[in-house]
C-alpha cells in the first residue's frame, strides 16, 4: 500500500510522477496537438474509447498534472483546470444545470460570481435564490423547489470573511439530493479540506492563494466522487443519460465516480473553451 503523504509533500511531489529517464520537474507542454500514425488512432481519442493526448483544449500533460496535484490536495477523484476562477464558477453550475433549472446559493460570496448567477446564468434560463447561511434549517429549505440542482456557497467568503458551516449545509443538500458546491479559495486545501466535511464539489480561484504571486489568472474544479448521480437520476439526465455527442455514452455508466469531472471537460471545455494555458 502506497504511504499516505503529507499536505506539504503532495505540495512538491503530487501530480507528477516521472519514470525512468523523463526529467525531475514538471515540463511545460506547450504544444496544441500530439501526433498520431494513423486516423484511427485519432478517431479513438476524440470518441473517448481510448485515452491520450491529442488537443490541449481537452487534454494536456502540463495541466493534467497540476489539476491531479490539485485534487490529490483536496482529496478528490480528479479536478479540471479553467482559464478563470470564474469560469471554474460557471462550468461547476452548468455542468448540470441547463435552462428551466434552478439552484440555491449563500449571498454572502464574491461580487462577481453574485452578477454571474443573477444575471448572466438567467439569461441562459437558469434560476438562483440566495439564502442566508446562517438562517435556521427550516428557511433555507424554503428556497429549494422541485427543479433544484445545486446548492453553491464559499468556503470563507470574498470579501466579507464569513465562514461556512459545511456540514450543516451538506445535509440540506443531500436531503434534497443535490450536491454541495464549495469556493475553497480563501481557505485552500492546507486549511480546509471541505470533501472531509460533507461538500461533493469544490472550485478554485487559483489566482488567489494557490498562485501566491499575483502573476497568473486560473481556476479548478474538483471532482469528490462522492454524489450519487444514478442514485439521482432524474435530476441529472446529462450525466445519467446518452449524451449524443459522444454516440450515445453515458457518463455515470462510461466513468464511474469520475462522471462529473470527465463530463465538465470532454463536454463542456470541448464546447466553451475556457482552458488554462499550459
Amino acid at each position: 500500500m502506497k504511504p499516505k503523504q503529507n499536505l506539504e509533500t503532495i505540495c512538491i511531489q503530487g501530480g507528477w510522477q516521472p519514470k525512468k529517464g523523463e526529467p525531475r520537474v514538471l515540463p511545460i507542454y506547450q504544444s496544441t496537438t500530439f501526433k498520431y500514425d494513423t486516423s484511427e488512432q485519432m478517431g479513438k481519442l476524440f470518441d473517448l474509447e481510448e485515452n491520450g493526448y491529442f488537443y490541449t483544449r481537452l487534454q494536456n500533460p502540463t495541466n493534467d498534472a497540476v489539476a491531479a496535484k490539485i485534487a490529490a490536495l483536496e482529496g478528490g477523484v480528479g479536478a479540471m483546470l479553467t482559464s478563470s476562477g470564474q469560469a471554474a464558477t460557471f462550468y461547476s453550475i452548468f455542468n448540470i444545470c441547463s435552462a428551466g433549472d434552478h439552484f440555491v446559493s449563500t449571498s454572502a460570496i464574491y461580487g462577481g460570481t453574485f452578477n454571474l448567477f443573477a444575471v448572466t446564468l438567467k439569461k441562459l434560463g437558469i434560476e438562483v435564490t440566495f439564502i442566508d447561511q446562517d438562517a435556521p434549517e427550516r428557511e433555507i429549505l424554503s428556497a429549494f423547489k422541485p427543479n433544484t440542482k445545486a446548492l453553491f456557497s464559499e468556503m470563507i467568503a470574498n470579501p466579507g470573511l464569513a465562514v461556512l458551516d459545511i456540514e450543516k449545509m451538506a445535509k440540506i443538500a443531500h436531503k434534497q439530493g443535490i450536491p454541495l458546491i464549495v469556493d475553497n479559495t480563501f481557505a485552500t486545501p492546507i486549511n480546509c479540506r471541505p470533501f472531509e466535511w460533507g461538500a461533493d464539489i469544490v472550485i478554485h480561484s487559483t489566482t488567489k492563494y494557490m498562485d501566491g504571486h499575483a502573476s497568473t489568472v486560473g481556476g479548478v474544479i474538483v471532482d469528490s466522487g462522492n454524489f450519487d448521480w444514478d442514485g439521482n437520476k432524474n435530476k441529472f439526465p446529462g450525466l445519467t443519460t446518452p449524451d449524443d455527442s459522444y454516440h450515445g455514452l453515458i457518463y455515470t455508466q462510461s466513468f464511474g465516480k469520475m462522471a462529473y469531472i470527465t463530463k465538465a471537460t470532454v463536454q463542456l471545455m470541448r464546447d466553451l473553451g475556457s482552458i488554462q494555458s499550459a
